[in-house]
């Protein structure tokens, strides 16, 4: 019997995982219609139907879920003599999943130093949209920002997240802000997954309300810094990932007391990873750059 199309087998997992041909097209990159014309075309072939489709439901049918489990297997183990292949015989590739901010900020201006160091290594880097949280499992170390992580992964604290007032030399020149009363005639900047950071600022320098001349959020923290350089308003910034920024000058602190948000920074892997040598050498670099305690 001439086997399927690896492409359409694939295909079916996804839309099968998903039970949604949308979602399937979504992860694959095609079109909703490209997907149904592979499972139709493998269906054609095995000469089975896989799904029940209804007008606003799409369900597996009994040869489908049963086809779906053997597919699982057989992927999984192509996957694992593939990785294991390529650890045998090719270059050494760890996958990074960081947040975007740290990339730009920390990683970036020091990585050539790395490649360098390890030209026989290759690193896949993902800038993971919004604040990473927990440890993706299509990466081999990632950096997080939280409480310490679970026991399930092996993680390393970097540094504690903390927040400064700060903002450009061109408005502190234009306005005097000599003391925290004077943010209220000012533009405050905001983080949007931090609305409350700026009135805990305030309450722990002693003042129990913030009434600022206006307010722009942002929905990232790096667009904060930018809109603070810029001149825009005041942000409350990350003390360490800003900390390049103010040795050059763009931007300017304001006051030295930070808020301390109970989070911090940690470097994260699974224990399984802990004896890939990429692993191990990209870690203790990581460390040795960015720990506190390095």
């Amino acid at each position: 019997m001439r086997l399927p199309s690896l492409k359409f087998l694939k295909t079916f997992q996804v839309a099968a995982r998903r039970e949604s041909f949308k979602e399937a097209a979504d992860e694959l990159c095609i079109t909703p219609s490209a997907v149904s014309h592979q499972v139709k075309a493998l269906e054609a072939q095995l000469g089975l139907a896989l799904f029940d489709r209804g007008a606003h439901s799409l369900m597996l049918t009994e040869a489908g879920n049963a086809y779906l489990q053997s597919l699982e297997a057989i992927f999984s183990r192509l996957e694992s003599a593939t990785e294991q292949l390529r650890l045998s015989f090719g270059r050494g590739v760890v996958r990074l999943h960081i947040p975007p901010f740290f990339a730009s900020e920390m990683l970036t201006p020091r990585l050539q130093t790395f490649m360098q160091m390890r030209p026989d290594m290759d690193i896949h880097i993902n800038t993971v949209g919004g604040s990473l949280q927990s440890h993706p499992a299509e990466a081999d170390l990632s950096v997080v920002v939280g409480p310490p992580p679970n026991e399930d992964v092996a993680s390393y604290r970097l540094f504690e997240q903390a927040f400064v007032p700060a903002c450009s030399p061109s408005l502190l020149q234009d306005a005097a802000i000599d003391t925290i009363d004077d943010l209220k005639d000012q533009t405050l900047l905001i983080h949007d997954a931090r609305r409350d950071v700026w009135q805990r600022w305030a309450e722990l320098n002693g003042r129990p309300a913030m009434q600022p001349r206006n307010i722009v959020r942002f929905d990232t923290m790096q667009a904060v810094v930018q809109a603070a350089e810029n001149g825009i308003g005041v942000g409350l910034v990350s003390t360490r990932l800003s900390s390049n920024r103010f040795k050059l000058g763009s931007l300017v602190k304001l006051f030295d007391a930070e808020l301390p948000t109970g989070e911090s920074y940690y470097l994260i892997h699974r224990p399984e990873d802990a004896m890939r040598v990429e692993v191990q050498v990209l870690t203790q670099w990581l460390l040795s750059e960015f720990a506190d305690a390095a």
